[in-house]
This record gives structure tokens, C-alpha cells and sequence, in this order.
């Protein structure tokens, strides 16, 4: 099997070997044993189920919450000529229909399916039916309750096992704390896993962090310091622009990328920055995901993200290809307030989280009981307004909804057109000779998709089709939509606004079944992630790399020798210093704060809680500096 593995990736992908780490996953999975695989972002994780999914005999399940990234993923495999299907939010019955028989009968090698879906009846009676060669979970965190993207429905993961007992499980996440690790392999029941971690080290990137009040000038000054391609993240729409701006302004081609914009223009802008055509792309974290671009040279970051999660997956786009590269963290003491005060808000009081479903009932006018998995174009601003709802309070409000799993939220969906026949080839031709002037339009179709029309629904471009036909694309538009009205086939229009889902049938928004408990501990844990956050960027007391490898539970002994702390560690020689302003940091706290325990006088300091500044606590308490009493408590 080794070998038909690696005859696979370079016939599909064009590589003449896997990434060490990747082998032995791949090994794993195709020994028919159960593996969890923790690799850092830019570590090849599609590949660990892609490959074994086109060796074994039958259909590789996916499942991942990324309707975007799913979408990604099957372009790129039909473009290798590998047949890939995925089901998500926002695709009405029949094409869902269809997709499932064609994995049954047909010869798709790839199912990739939103979590949500795999409670449905009509999945589940399709599930039952397919040859089945492997489970894969992308994004495995998302189950557990700790980690910082939890998703009730990939508890629904578990429960479609038995329907397929013997079939291998495969989950992969880039960034899994050892609290987040063992809920995954406890909540998708993984028997006697192989675990496979990568470092979090990454010995081409350097992680820095600089203080300052001119965010923008210190940016321009690192892009003429640093060549090559970089990406720009800002929290916020209107920000993208102003700093695109700017920097076209100073003969740097840059271009602003944001959920709000058009999918057209997106795909244009992303074009361009693959291309080299921009050098820079400022971006919310809308930008990254499922994008392939090796020579990213700097990542800059001009707001602090809300965890150190998301900062390390976004911070990891630099640097693919091994070369020397750097992930910049511009940030002030207004950051760090403006991070721990928004984490308080970001799980409201749990009124208000009823009442925003009530409005969303009353926004939609549906009945209780009733339009499980219906979706519905949504700008959630807008709702707002029209309920008199903060805006911002709305959206950590729908957000709590969605984490609970009553609704899916897609900030930008984009669906291009598709069609599908609901005629057979005889019935087609009745039609052609009954109608002569749909006869083009039919033939046209035809010729450019083929036959697949009628088992499986085709993306179609109007715009070309009208082209071909020499009429306007309004004139070829009333054509399908004549044939559509005729039920010839079935025509679905893109669509490329926001959209949400209603994964439950309608509650009353009085006896909604939130899980107020675990909303209490995620709104804990939400701080807790933005401490830790704030005291990665405010610490100097530790090498940057050896942080986040502690935040993630790796032991490690060893500097990385690349951030800003190790280069100003190599140029200021004496060690003592650095433990010198630590203990000076420590006794200062104390000072104005009395008596604290260990917990909140390191969020006091806003500085790491590890080996290293505990050993210094523990020394001057030993030299009789500061005193820690018998329930824990430290004083001067």
C-alpha cells in the first residue's frame, strides 16, 4: 500500500515524497488504526486523509465546518480529475438528493459534509448505503467544549459510527491544547488512537511583538525592511481599505479583502496577491483559509486577536516554503484593554440571547415546530436595526446561537448557478421538438456540460452561455427560467450574500435549550484565552516560539533563537537581568495591590504563569522577599 501511497501523490499532486509527519499518519490510517493527527498550519493535513481516501477501496467521508474550505477542496480535487461532492447549508432537497445517490452509486471518492448535516434522515439512509473507507474530522477541536471554536454538532460525529463499525477514523486540528486533545479522542470514541504531533516550533518563522502608538508607519517601515509577499490583519472592514490606501499611495500595491465584498471581487483580489500583480493584502481573518501560498514573508498583525489560537494559525500563513520569514504583532497597552473587555461581552446575558432568536422567528415569520435546515439570506446588521438591537451585542448573540447549534451563520456565501435535468435524454428531445426556440439553449447546454447533466448538478456561467448563443444573458436567464417552470430541470440562480440556517425546527424562544452551564464555562475560558493573549504579546521574560509551545502543552527546553526576545537576549549577555526586572515587576505588583494569589498576580503583571517566572516566585520566596501563605497567597 506504501507504494501505490506515494504512486498516488505524484500522479494526483505532484510531489515526489510526503512530509515526514505526514508519512506516518497516512501508515496509520492505512493500517486500518484509529489516529489523531495535531499539525500546525501548513503541515499538508489534507493529504493525510486524501491519500489513504483514493488507496482504499470506496467513499472518504469529511466532515468539516468550513463551508468555504469544503468548497476549495473539491475544486482542487475535480481539477486533478477526482471525483468530490460536498453538502452544506444553503442546497435545497433534490440537489442534496442527488449528491448522495451519486456517492452510492456513482464513483465519488469524496464526501465532504457540514456537521449539521449528519443528523438528517436523508443523510443518514444514504450514509448506511455507501462503501465507506474512511472518516475523516477536519477541524477535530471544534468538539471539544475547551477549545476555542467548539461546535455542538460535531458531537453528531460519534453516533453515525456504528452505521459503519469498522471504518477508520481520522482526526486532524492544527492547534489542540492537551485539555482539547483528550475531549476529542474521548468524544469521537477513537480506539486506541496513534497520536501524531508536530512541534508548534517553526524554525524559519520569528515571532515578534512591538509596542507602539503609529501602527501604520511601524507597518510600512517592516514591508521596506522585510521583501516579498506579506499579509495585513486588521479586525475590522473599513480599516482594510484606509491601509490599502495608504500603502498604494507610497508605491506599495496592496489590496483590501473582506467578507462584505463581492465574491467576484474577492476571487479578483486573490488572483492578483497569488499572481505577485499586489505585493500586500490587508485583510480580515476572512483571508487565509485553504489558501496555498508558500513565499508569504511577513505576517503583520495591527489588532490583537481574541486568542492565541487564532494568532498562531494566522501568524503560520509565512513562511510555507522554509525560508526565513517573520509574523509581527503590533500592539499597544489600548489593545490589551480593549481584548479582556471585549471577552467579557462576547457570551450576553442569556435574555437577551432568547430574545434575539424570538426576533429571528419573528424576522423570518416562522412557526414553532417547523423549517429545520432552512436558510435564509441574512444581513445581521441590518436585523438589528430593525429590532432595535446593539448591533454588536446581535452579533456575540447569534454567535452563542450558533455555538449552541440553532443556527449556521456564512458571513459571505457564495453559490455559484448550477443546473441539473429532471428529464431523461427522450423526454429532452419531446421537449426540443415542442419548443424550437428553448432548442438552442438545450443543445448549448449539451454540448458545453454533456451528459452529466442528468446525473449530477453542473456549474453553469450565463454570461459565456449567452455569449455562445450571441443573446443576452437576461434573454438566456428567461430561458432557463422557462425551462425550469416546465420542470425540464432544475435551475438555481447564484447567490452571493450572507446567509443563515436554522439547524433545529423552531423552538419557543422561552424553552430553548440552551446548555446555560457550559455557556458560563465558555464565557471563563474566553477570558482566560484573551489573558493569555494579552500576556504572549506583554511578557519579556520567555522566547516567543517556547510560549506558544507551553500554551499548547509541548515541553520544551530550548529558545528558538529567532524572535525579538532571543535576539535581544543574545545582545544584552547577562541573564540576570531579564530576572532582575521580573522580580522588580513581581514585588511592584504586590506593592500596589496587597495581597494576591498566584493567579491573579500574574494576570496583575499580564506576563506568563511558567516554569521559568514560577522559579522565580519560588526563589525570592525562599530569600524571604515576598511570603506565600498557606492558602496560596503571596505578599511582600
Amino acid at each position: 500500500m506504501e507504494n501505490q501511497a506515494r504512486e498516488i501523490l505524484k500522479q494526483f499532486f505532484g510531489w515526489d515524497d510526503f512530509r515526514p509527519v505526514q508519512k506516518e499518519v497516512i501508515e496509520a490510517v492505512l493500517a486500518d488504526q484509529d489516529t489523531l493527527a495535531l499539525m500546525p498550519t501548513g503541515g499538508g493535513k489534507s493529504l493525510c486523509y486524501q491519500i489513504p481516501g483514493l488507496v482504499k477501496e470506496g467513499i472518504c467521508l469529511v466532515v468539516s465546518p468550513l463551508i468555504a474550505l469544503m468548497k476549495d477542496q473539491v475544486d482542487h480535487l475535480r481539477k486533478r480529475g477526482i471525483k468530490a461532492a460536498a453538502i452544506y447549508s444553503g442546497m435545497n432537497y433534490r440537489e442534496i438528493d442527488r449528491t448522495l445517490d451519486n456517492c452510492i452509486y456513482g464513483d465519488f471518492k469524496f464526501l465532504f459534509v457540514s456537521p449539521e448535516r449528519l443528523k438528517s434522515d436523508l443523510f443518514l439512509e444514504r450514509f448506511k448505503q455507501m462503501k465507506v473507507n474512511l472518516i475523516a474530522v477536519d477541524e477535530a477541536h471544534c468538539i471539544s467544549q475547551w477549545g476555542y471554536d467548539f461546535r455542538p454538532p460535531y458531537l453528531e460525529i460519534a453516533a453515525i459510527r456504528p452505521f459503519h463499525p469498522q471504518v477508520t477514523v481520522l482526526a486532524l486540528t492544527a492547534s489542540a491544547t492537551p485539555q482539547v486533545e483528550k475531549d476529542i479522542q474521548e468524544k469521537l470514541e477513537l480506539s486506541n488512537p496513534a497520536i501524531f504531533r508536530q512541534s508548534f516550533a517553526r524554525k524559519n518563522l520569528s515571532f515578534n511583538v512591538r509596542m507602539v502608538k503609529d501602527k501604520l508607519e511601524k507597518g510600512k517601515e517592516i514591508l521596506n525592511r522585510i521583501p516579498g509577499t506579506a499579509i495585513w490583519y486588521v479586525r475590522n472592514r473599513q480599516a482594510t481599505h484606509q491601509i490599502a490606501k495608504v500603502l498604494n499611495q507610497m508605491g506599495i500595491a496592496a489590496g483590501a479583502y473582506h467578507a462584505g465584498l463581492s465574491m467576484v471581487e474577492r476571487v479578483r483580489r486573490q488572483e492578483e496577491w497569488m499572481s505577485n500583480q499586489i505585493r500586500v493584502m490587508v485583510s480580515t481573518n476572512a483571508f487565509g483559509m485553504g489558501i496555498d501560498k508558500a513565499d508569504v514573508r511577513v505576517v503583520i498583525h495591527s489588532d490583537l486577536p481574541e486568542n492565541l489560537e487564532n494568532y498562531y494559525q494566522e501568524a503560520g500563513r509565512a513562511g510555507r516554503d522554509l525560508k526565513k520569514s517573520y509574523a509581527v504583532l503590533l500592539c499597544n497597552e489600548e489593545d490589551f484593554e480593549l481584548v479582556l473587555g471585549r471577552s467579557v461581552l462576547v457570551y450576553p446575558p442569556i435574555d437577551f440571547v432568547r430574545k434575539v432568536y424570538q426576533c429571528l422567528a419573528n424576522y423570518f415569520r416562522i412557526a414553532v415546530g417547523s423549517n429545520m435546515l432552512s436558510s435564509f439570506d441574512f444581513e445581521w446588521g441590518e436585523f438589528a436595526k430593525t429590532y432595535n438591537l446593539g448591533v454588536l451585542e446581535t452579533f456575540y448573540a447569534l454567535m452563542v446561537l450558533e455555538e449552541e447549534g440553532f443556527i449556521g451563520m456564512n458571513e459571505r456565501f457564495y453559490s455559484p448557478s448550477k443546473i441539473n435535468f429532471s428529464v431523461n435524454s427522450q423526454q429532452l428531445y419531446e421537449v426540443q421538438i415542442a419548443h424550437a426556440k428553448l432548442d438552442p439553449v438545450i443543445k448549448i447546454l449539451l454540448r458545453t456540460y454533456g451528459g452529466n447533466l442528468f446525473t449530477e448538478y453542473l456549474v453553469i456561467n450565463e454570461s459565456k452561455l449567452a455569449k455562445a448563443l450571441n443573446i443576452p444573458e437576461g434573454q438566456l436567464i428567461h430561458f432557463l427560467d422557462q425551462l425550469a417552470q416546465m420542470e425540464v430541470l432544475d435551475y438555481q440562480k447564484r447567490k452571493d450574500k450572507p446567509q443563515i440556517t436554522f439547524l433545529t425546527p423552531r423552538y419557543d424562544a422561552a424553552k430553548l435549550p440552551l446548555n446555560i452551564r457550559r455557556i458560563a464555562q465558555r464565557r471563563e475560558l474566553t477570558v482566560e484565552k484573551a489573558k493569555s493573549m494579552v500576556a504572549y504579546a506583554n511578557q519579556d521574560v520567555i522566547c516567543r516560539t517556547q510560549f506558544i509551545q507551553e500554551y499548547f502543552g509541548e515541553k520544551v527546553l530550548e529558545s528558538c533563537g529567532n524572535c525579538d526576545w532571543c535576539v535581544e537576549t543574545k545582545k544584552n549577555k547577562d541573564p540576570e537581568s531579564r530576572e532582575k526586572a521580573l522580580i522588580e515587576k513581581i514585588l511592584k505588583t504586590l506593592a500596589e495591590s496587597g495581597e494576591l494569589n498566584q493567579s491573579d498576580l500574574f494576570d496583575a503583571m499580564r506576563i506568563p504563569k511558567n516554569s521559568y517566572t514560577l522559579g522565580v516566585l519560588q526563589k525570592i520566596s525562599k530569600e524571604g522577599s515576598v511570603r506565600i501563605g498557606p492558602s496560596g497567597t503571596i505578599s511582600i
